[in-house]
């Protein structure tokens, strides 16, 4: 196989992962509005003395079901893996984490003939349901174009954009679900070096979402 020089962008996704690890994420987006808090009345509450149980602080709503972060190389299977990421390690590489049980990521890449593929799988686990359902809302409400994901979670979101770099086009999928009060972000993305097109839409997008379905299963799954 002849040498093929790599467009920038995808340079950039050859590097050692925890290099591109710190680049971030592209966020999707969709107009979400917080629900407003219920209010009761004065005269109600001056006539109702509180009970003990209305007195103490309220615990339930800081209770972590998730407390830390699954191992995400095994977040989705080997099967997956082989599929969506050929000629790729099938153990991963997991990204270095100043704190394992706050955030993990694995990654896979592969470049197979003049197909190349990124996969990442994040996991990150917030004190509460709510900090992480204001993170999720704050992601998908950076950047337009996706659409809801039904039966993964409590709530997902699915977004495909395409670059263009050099002439070599590059098509990337993202999801994000959340889960209690953990999220799950899921990366994948692909092009083609001799053709110089990228992978559908309906490829990438399918790729992200089927590997959201494993990891967000097996985050419900975690001790």
């Amino acid at each position: 196989m002849r040498d093929l020089p790599l467009p920038l962008a995808l340079t950039a996704r050859l590097l050692p992962v925890a290099v591109i690890a710190a680049g971030g994420w592209a966020l999707s987006s969709g107009p979400f509005a917080a629900s407003p808090a219920g209010e009761s009345s004065a005269q109600e509450s001056e006539a109702k003395p509180a009970s003990p149980s209305e007195s103490a602080p309220a615990t339930s709503a800081a209770t972590k079901t998730f407390t830390k972060a699954p191992s995400p190389c095994g977040g989705v299977s080997t099967k997956t893996v082989k599929s969506l990421v050929p000629g790729a390690k099938t153990a991963g590489k997991e990204i270095a984490s100043t704190d394992e049980s706050v955030r993990r990521t694995c990654s896979w890449n592969a470049l197979k003939g003049y197909d190349y593929r990124w996969l990442d799988v994040s996991y990150e686990i917030h004190e509460t349901d709510e900090k992480a359902e204001n993170a999720y809302k704050e992601r998908i409400s950076e950047k337009s174009g996706g659409g809801a994901v039904p039966g993964v979670g409590d709530e997902a979101y699915s977004v495909v954009n395409l670059t263009t770099e050099d002439k070599q086009q590059t098509r990337e999928g993202i999801v994000y679900a959340r889960v209690s009060n953990a999220l799950v972000v899921i990366t994948y993305n692909g092009s083609d070096f001799e053709s110089k097109k990228a992978p559908s839409t309906d490829e990438i997008n399918k790729g992200a979402i089927k590997a959201v379905k494993e990891a967000a299963a097996v985050l419900e799954d975690s001790p």
